[in-house]
């Protein structure tokens, strides 16, 4: 397996992604403290694991690609990827298993700060798309992901007391400058990087998993788009401590995905 680096990562918004095929878009109520999702809400969820144990979630982008952390697997050199999964102790009749060829960590990943935390996994053979596995949408650029205007953001993954079955929680996006006030994470928030969650600490990404996605629609679009990879926080549900991602729309160049994606 390799391991590679690059100060640049591309990452896919392909036309057919961001729809749940068996979940429609999302309603009013809000979800504050989590619950457990409907089976095959989040198609593009995966579950990477360690010996056949969860370790961190991940997001598909295209049959070939999955998105996660850096600080998950930049050190780990035998793990596999589960897609189509609803208990990730029982991979059931719609899940697909693919081990990894390769691990594209960014060149510019601080262990210490956690800026640039994200990493893309090379699948050893591709995804066959259906009802259960699908590809997440992502911003072209910060301009694209503005103009978006989300609506609903959640946070999915098997959260941090390994939950059976998948965990959705609703968040709220926090402005990086209130964000980074002093009774926040004073200045430690980089531009690299977003804040979600709620200022009680109802709900945040203790709901989620490492590597998972933090995923936004947009009405206008009728899709999910990814914006955020979960990256880190200070201990779990503390107030005006919420969840830290890794903010994507600064690190895709949708002009040359396709040249990026053919040529490795």
């Amino acid at each position: 397996m390799k391991i590679l680096t690059d100060p640049e990562m591309f990452v896919c918004s392909c036309s057919g992604c961001g729809r749940r095929p068996l979940v429609g878009p999302p309603g009013m109520s809000r979800i504050v403290g989590g619950r457990e999702a409907l089976e095959g809400a989040w198609p593009w969820q995966v579950s990477i694991q360690i010996n056949s144990k969860h370790h961190c979630g991940g997001t598909i982008l295209d049959p070939h690609w999955v998105l996660t952390a850096s600080h998950c697997f930049h050190k780990y050199l035998y793990v596999r990827v589960v897609a189509g999964l609803h208990m990730w102790s029982d991979p059931g009749a719609h899940s697909q298993i693919r081990s990894i060829s390769e691990m594209k960590v960014h060149e510019d990943y601080d262990d210490f700060t956690s800026d640039s935390d994200i990493m893309l996994l090379r699948l050893s053979s591709p995804f066959k798309f259906t009802d259960h596995v699908q590809p997440a949408c992502t911003p072209y650029s910060v301009t694209h992901e503005v103009i978006l205007n989300f609506t609903h953001c959640f946070i999915t993954g098997w959260g941090s007391r390994l939950m059976s079955n998948l965990q959705e929680a609703e968040v709220e996006l926090i402005d990086q400058r209130r964000c980074n006030q002093l009774s926040w994470y004073g200045g430690f928030i980089t531009e690299n990087m977003l804040c979600a969650g709620l200022e009680s600490g109802a709900a945040d990404s203790c709901q989620g998993d490492s590597g998972g996605a933090l995923q936004c629609y947009s009405e206008s679009d009728d899709r999910f788009y990814v914006v955020g990879v979960t990256s880190f926080g200070e201990e779990c549900g503390l107030p005006r401590r919420p969840g830290v991602y890794s903010r994507i729309s600064r690190f895709t160049v949708y002009q040359v995905m396709l040249v990026f994606f053919r040529g490795l």
